[in-house]
C-alpha cells in the first residue's frame, strides 16, 4: 500500500514540475538585447572615400613643408547624417581611425524636404563650409575651452571672420541615435564628453593639426 502512495506522490510531483515549466515564458532575446542602430546611409561610399581623404590630407600637409602635424588629423564626412558618428580622428602613419564622434552642421546647410546639405563661405549664412582648416589656438569662450579654425581654402576662407570654431555644446549627444542631432550656426559642434576626449589629442600635437570637412 505504501508503495502505491509513493507512486501516486511521484506522479503528482512530476506533473507539477512539468506544468510549472510550461507556465514559464521562453526567454525573450529581443527584449534583452541592446538595440543596434543600423546605418541608413551608403557605408560602402564611406569606406571608399575615407582612405582617399586621408591621402589628400597627407598630400596637403607634405606640400606645406612640415608646418602642420603629420601624425594625426580630423576628418568630418558631412555626407553621413548627423545622427551617426561622422567626425573621425585618424592616425596619418597607420591610416587608422583612432577616435570618432557626433558632429553638428550649420542650420543654414539644411535643405527643406531633403536629406541633402548645402554649404557656404558667406558670413551670416549659418552654413557649414567645406575644406581644409588649421586647428588654431584654444581660448575660453561661451562654450568653455574652444579651438579657433582657420580656413585654408577658398571654400572656407572666411572661417575666422565668421568665428567658425571647434567647440562643445550640451545639446549634442555622446552616442548615435535614431534622429538628427541639433544644429550649429556653422561651427563644428561636438558633445561635451567627446570634446573632452579630443582635448588631449589636439593639445598633444607639437604642430597644428589639420581638420577637413568634406561631402
Amino acid at each position: 500500500m505504501n508503495r502505491f502512495y509513493y507512486l501516486i506522490a511521484f506522479v503528482l510531483i512530476l506533473f507539477a514540475c512539468t506544468y510549472n515549466q510550461a507556465q514559464v515564458p521562453a526567454s525573450n532575446t529581443e527584449d534583452s538585447t541592446i538595440p543596434v542602430i543600423e546605418p541608413d546611409y551608403d557605408s560602402t561610399r564611406f569606406l571608399k572615400t575615407l582612405p582617399q581623404q586621408i591621402e589628400s590630407v597627407k598630400t596637403y600637409i607634405k606640400s606645406k613643408g612640415g608646418i602642420y602635424s603629420n601624425q594625426k588629423a580630423i576628418l568630418i564626412d558631412m555626407k553621413i547624417p548627423s545622427k551617426y558618428f561622422r567626425l573621425f580622428v585618424v592616425d596619418l602613419k597607420t591610416n587608422q581611425i583612432i577616435s570618432k564622434g557626433l558632429c553638428a552642421h550649420g542650420s543654414g546647410s539644411e535643405i527643406a524636404g531633403t536629406d541633402s546639405l548645402q554649404f557656404s563661405n558667406i558670413p551670416n549664412s549659418y552654413m557649414t563650409s567645406l575644406g581644409v582648416y588649421k586647428i588654431g589656438s584654444s581660448y575660453i569662450g561661451n562654450f568653455g575651452k574652444s579651438y579657433k579654425l582657420a580656413g585654408l581654402e577658398k571654400s572656407n576662407s572666411n572661417a575666422m571672420a565668421r568665428v567658425i570654431v571647434l567647440h562643445r555644446y550640451s545639446c549634442v549627444p555622446d552616442e548615435e541615435q535614431y534622429y538628427p542631432i541639433c544644429n550649429s550656426l556653422g561651427c563644428a559642434m561636438l558633445s561635451e564628453n567627446y570634446f573632452e576626449e579630443l582635448i588631449p589629442i589636439i593639445d598633444g600635437e607639437s604642430k597644428p593639426m589639420i581638420l577637413k570637412i568634406y561631402y
